[in-house]
């Protein structure tokens, strides 16, 4: 055990070794005192008073002010140090204790005054007064209270507590009350008798009694009814005699002396008759729908592989039968099918004229067509018959007609190639059907992956529609039935049909700058590029401010006008279906197109042989002079005659042979540009940039184009100018900087005159505020250094004192020590 003490004490002893330094700067530290020398006592005279000025004049000895701070600072800074972590205080609240005027002697005799005083204010919360005595029916409460007057159990009577012999009797059934009773009439029997009753003889008595107070009960009842049956005859017969009759003149005169009811008394009694509300059925939630659509579907596709298969359509379906005019539907249930709903069959022509967001419920016309005629063969007038079997070649054909139908399910296809083989050799019409319930069967609330299978089958469909405009011919028409089906799919994933057009426009953008680099030129889009535009405008809003799909479309559009050049009529009509795109881009914006309008004015000046007398210049892609100039130059009027006003088809915007002649299709052209025209100038209602154009060319114009140039020129000429032309702003010339030195002449060096009062005022508290900022820098400082010799002076005690524990225990420990080998050496001896 010494030896572990010892280890510690040594290891405890090694801390003091390290303050060497603290003890150095201790040990040289040397105290000094203030000696009060008259000598060096400073005044600060002042020569006169001013009223609100604080003095600065004080008496006082070197070094004073300082030891005034550090007291100072020892009676503020070094309380908060040491108070500085601590989570509870101490303070004493005893009276004077803070006060150092009081002697010690008044705080002990003021708080011994005070500590009575609140015994004495406890004891008089409920006390009365001392000289009145209370008393209660005479007796003094304090003497009640002592309890004196006992009383004694045997001065009671015997009598009290104790029951009736016949209350006994009546309750408990007799007990020793019974045979010994005390009323005065039972004694004389018993004095006659001279003998007691029985227990059982009592009983018996007691019994006899009950019952003939219950016949008395009931006799008294039979009297009073009888009395009151005789006092109602009575009554009745001279009720007759107090009533009075009034005749029937009188009663009727009263009736009709009845006041009418008004008009708000009607309606009340109206609404009161009016049927109630019903509540209508809830409303079934998209997912619900779908599922219901797909097992439609399912039910269709096994009824149609039933046929396939050789079983009669109406196996499925529940047997209608017949009701007459008279039947009650008596013996109705609910779980069955009683009433056959009814339905329509769809037309070819009423799909064809289905819109955009056409719902695709046509699909179930063979279910219709199946249901109408099982409706024909079995309900007639005179009831329903018998089905007939169907022969062998029935059979074959129904099985024919059922492979021939287009199935009702389809799986997603997995690839652009598995959408080609799913939709190849079918009509435009049996495409939208398989699309559509390609979407049903697999709509994102019926799987887990289903979402993604569908976002995949919006990239296909697109694809297969660019892939259907490059076939030679072209199928538009499958494209536009196709179209609502990539609409439906837009809406139900916007994300990924945003993603995958702005992949088609990148990628068409990335070509066309590829091929301006190379060759310097390029053509106009192709068809399926044009299509995928319209598609862009039809799914996407087109009037929003910035858009991250129809943006970059209207900039492709642009850079198309711009950038191509105009050398053939194919590249013409390419350029006025995109400025038809344009213009319905901006048809709800109103944005202006520069490049519609330079594209329009191209066109135009293409019809004009003579082009010295605009007096304006051509800008890219169309050129002033040249081979293809004079692409819409008319030859003579001639050859105008047996042409008609038609639409711009877009065939010819990528087929290089011409069907028609060529001034027809110049005047198609024509007439299309000047359609565009029109419009600009409603969209547009301050365009003043074709009046000088259409003057050469409306000679040559047909009756059509003529009338349609006049509207044009009307509506220019009457729309008033708002806009200026863009032009300069006229500034005056801003001169160079110079580098002529400025010449401040300086009166008083130091002093900075020419300023204003304001600058003055702002420079004196930039100076005064410098000032008060080094002060509190110098404050901090002191503060600072304060804390650091209190932290030093702490640990500088604490290492004194640990020294002088250790060298205490260490010189025990010697002597212990010591002792020990004495003992040691004695016990050797």
């Amino acid at each position: 055990m010494l030896t572990h003490r010892c280890i510690a004490l040594l290891q405890m002893g090694k801390a003091p070794k390290k303050r060497n330094l603290a003890d150095k700067v201790r040990k040289t530290k040397a105290s000094t005192e203030i000696k009060n020398n008259p000598f060096e006592v400073k005044i600060n005279r002042k020569k006169f008073d001013i009223l609100g000025r604080k003095t600065k004049h004080d008496v006082g000895l070197p070094g004073v002010s300082r030891s005034k701070a550090i007291n100072k600072r020892k009676e503020t800074l070094l309380k908060e140090y040491k108070q500085k972590n601590k989570s509870s205080k101490f303070i004493d609240r005893r009276f004077g204790e803070y006060d150092t005027k009081m002697a010690p002697e008044d705080k002990i005799l003021q708080r011994f005054a005070m500590e009575r005083q609140r015994v004495h204010d406890k004891k008089d919360v409920y006390n009365l007064n001392e000289e009145e005595e209370l008393t209660h029916y005479g007796q003094s409460l304090a003497e009640m209270e002592k309890f004196n007057d006992i009383v004694n159990s045997d001065d009671e009577s015997e009598e009290k507590g104790l029951l009736s012999a016949e209350l006994t009797a009546s309750h408990f059934g007799g007990g020793g009350g019974l045979l010994t009773k005390k009323t005065s009439g039972n004694q004389q029997e018993e004095e006659g008798s001279q003998r007691a009753k029985s227990r059982q003889e009592l009983i018996e008595e007691l019994i006899q009694k009950s019952k003939q107070e219950k016949r008395e009960r009931q006799v008294q009842k039979e009297e009073a009814q009888e009395l009151t049956e005789k006092l109602d005859q009575d009554w009745k017969n001279i009720q007759a005699l107090m009533v009075k009759k009034t005749p029937k003149t009188e009663q009727a005169n009263k009736q009709e002396e009845k006041p009418k009811l008004d008009e708000y008394d009607m309606m009340v009694r109206e609404l009161g008759f009016e049927m109630k509300a019903q509540p209508s059925e809830k409303m079934k939630t998209p997912e619900e729908l779908a599922r219901e659509e797909r097992e439609k579907l399912q039910k269709l596709e096994a009824d149609r592989l039933r046929r396939m298969l050789g079983g009669e359509a109406g196996d499925s379906a529940q047997t209608q039968s017949h009701m007459s005019a008279d039947d009650l539907n008596d013996g109705f249930i609910l779980d069955k099918a009683d009433k056959k709903t009814l339905a329509y069959q769809v037309t070819d022509e009423q799909e064809d004229s289905s819109g955009e967001e056409e719902d695709g419920h046509s699909d179930l016309d063979s279910e219709q067509e199946s249901e109408d005629e099982e409706g024909k063969q079995e309900n007639k007038e005179t009831g329903a018959k018998p089905k007939k079997s169907l022969s062998k070649e029935e059979m074959k054909a129904q099985q024919e007609a059922a492979k021939a139908e287009l199935p009702y399910t389809f799986t997603a296809p997995e690839t652009f190639s598995d959408l080609k083989d799913l939709l190849h050799g079918h009509t435009p019409d049996n495409q939208r059907l398989i699309v559509a319930r390609t979407q049903k069967c697999n709509h994102p609330s019926l799987g887990v992956g289903n979402k993604l299978k569908l976002q995949k089958l919006f990239g296909f469909l697109l694809e297969y529609i660019g892939e259907l405009a490059t076939r030679s011919p072209p199928e538009l028409t499958a494209i536009d039935k196709l179209i609502p089906e990539l609409y439906a799919l837009c809406q139900m994933f916007p994300e990924a049909a945003c993603k995958s057009l702005q992949s088609v426009l990148i990628d068409a953008g990335h070509s066309m700058e590829e091929i301006l680099e190379v060759k310097g030129h390029a053509g106009f889009p192709a068809l399926d590029m044009l299509i995928y535009l319209k598609v862009t405008a039809l799914l996407f809003p087109t009037s929003d401010f910035r858009h991250p799909v129809t943006t970059p479309a209207l900039l492709y559009i642009s850079q198309a006008l711009t950038r191509c050049p105009v050398r053939s009529l194919q590249d013409v009509t390419s350029g006025l279906v995109l400025c038809c795109l344009a213009v319905e881009y901006v048809s709800f914006s109103k944005r202006f197109v520069p490049e519609l309008i330079n594209f329009l004015a191209g066109t135009l000046h293409l019809a004009v042989k003579d082009k010295t007398s605009l007096g304006r210049s051509l800008v890219p892609p169309f050129r002033p002079s040249g081979k293809h100039s004079d692409l819409l130059v008319l030859s003579d009027s001639e050859s105008c005659k047996g042409w008609s006003k038609k639409n711009l088809p877009l065939s010819e915007s990528i087929s290089s042979h011409l069907i028609a002649p060529t001034s027809h299709r110049k005047l198609t052209c024509l007439s299309a540009c000047l359609d565009l025209v029109k419009r600009c100038c409603l969209l547009y209602k301050d365009l003043t940039s074709f009046p000088h154009i259409f003057q050469p060319i409306k000679t040559l114009l047909s009756k059509h184009l003529s009338e349609v140039h006049n509207e044009i020129l009307e509506a220019i000429s009457s729309a008033p100018v708002t806009h200026s032309p863009l032009v300069f702003e006229r500034k005056k010339p801003i001169p160079l900087k110079l580098l002529t030195p400025k010449i401040v002449e300086v009166l008083d060096y130091g002093k900075k005159h020419g300023s204003t009062r304001e600058e003055r005022e702002k420079e004196r508290l930039k100076h005064k505020y410098k000032k008060e900022f080094k002060g509190a820098l110098r404050e901090i400082r002191k503060d600072s250094r304060f804390l650091a010799r209190e932290k030093l002076n702490e640990i500088m005690s604490s290492d004194a004192e640990r020294k002088r524990k250790v060298k205490e225990l260490l010189g025990s420990l010697a002597t212990q020590e010591g002792e020990w080998k004495a003992l040691k050496r004695k016990k050797k001896k």
